[in-house]
């Protein structure tokens, strides 16, 4: 496994996503990914499966130290009067004394950013929380949140897959000093059928789902999130670090890049999303 180094953040390049994932699938899947190699897990308290989280890794014998967790707080804790309590049940339920990574999970909420930014800096000098960061940030979002903060933020989590075009609100992550951590890379399946995805994996020798997660790593600063129910692909979707996209692969994979092509766009918790030309 490789790292991605932000600041004093050192954060495994590929994480294991756990959305949507039920009790069964969580006590099923963490393990087994443990087993494989995974050293980054990625869950939200709006997942509902902190819990089994906490009790896979303690399971688990692997040193805590070795683990990186990344937990995202809900909108409707963001106020000052809820949010160190709600990462109090988080650390609870993951049953560890700091979580490595806490993001905002959605910027739109009636309290002010100014409010939920100083919610992340005080977890931090409380010592619960490592690293902080956002996700589904716009870059106006990002960077007044950069301003607001203290403490350093590392990381925007966003959707990000061949199918979108998120040059501009990569290039102002990266300027702003963070990493990009996409999720949906495999846009729900839609990359599966991709005969110009076929054609690389093919001379590659490897999955599409390897070549995918190849290109998002090969990225600048790029932390890429790996979610699958299957045990059998647990340890194909690591073995990325063996082999390189060239310039016209990377190229033919961007290409791929459509208008409307947003898979994730809730309404009521997105911001005013950052152009995606093609």
């Amino acid at each position: 496994m490789q790292n991605v180094q932000v600041g004093n953040a050192a954060i495994p390049a590929i994480g294991f996503g756990t959305y949507g994932m039920n009790a069964a699938d969580i006590y099923r899947m963490i393990p087994a990914a443990l087993s494989a190699g995974f050293r980054h897990i990625d869950t939200a308290q709006i997942y509902g499966n902190e819990g089994e989280i906490g009790d896979s890794v303690a399971a688990s014998g692997i040193p805590r130290s070795e683990i990186f967790l990344t937990t995202k707080v809900w909108v409707s804790n963001y106020s000052e009067r809820r949010f160190e309590a709600s990462v109090n049940e988080s650390l609870r339920k993951l049953r560890t004394d700091y979580i490595d990574l806490l993001l905002l999970h959605w910027p739109r909420s009636d309290v002010p950013l100014p409010e939920q930014i100083a919610g992340l800096n005080a977890v931090v000098r409380a010592g619960k929380v490592r690293h902080i960061g956002v996700s589904n940030f716009n870059r106006a979002l990002m960077t007044e949140s950069v301003r607001l903060s203290t403490a350093p933020l590392v990381t925007n989590q966003f959707e990000y897959h061949p199918y979108l075009n998120q040059s501009l609100l990569i290039e102002s992550t990266l300027d702003a000093g963070l990493a990009v951590t996409g999720y949906c890379g495999m846009a729900i399946g839609r990359v599966f059928s991709n005969p110009t995805l076929k054609e690389i994996a093919g001379r590659h020798d490897k999955t599409i789902a390897q070549i995918v997660l190849r290109w998002l790593v090969q990225q600048r600063r790029v932390i890429a999130l790996s979610r699958t129910t299957r045990v059998d692909r647990l340890a194909q979707n690591l073995a990325v670090f063996d082999f390189e996209l060239d310039g016209a692969d990377m190229a033919a994979i961007h290409a791929l890049a459509t208008a409307d092509s947003r898979i994730v766009n809730p309404h009521g918790l997105a911001p005013r999303w950052d152009g995606t030309s093609a």
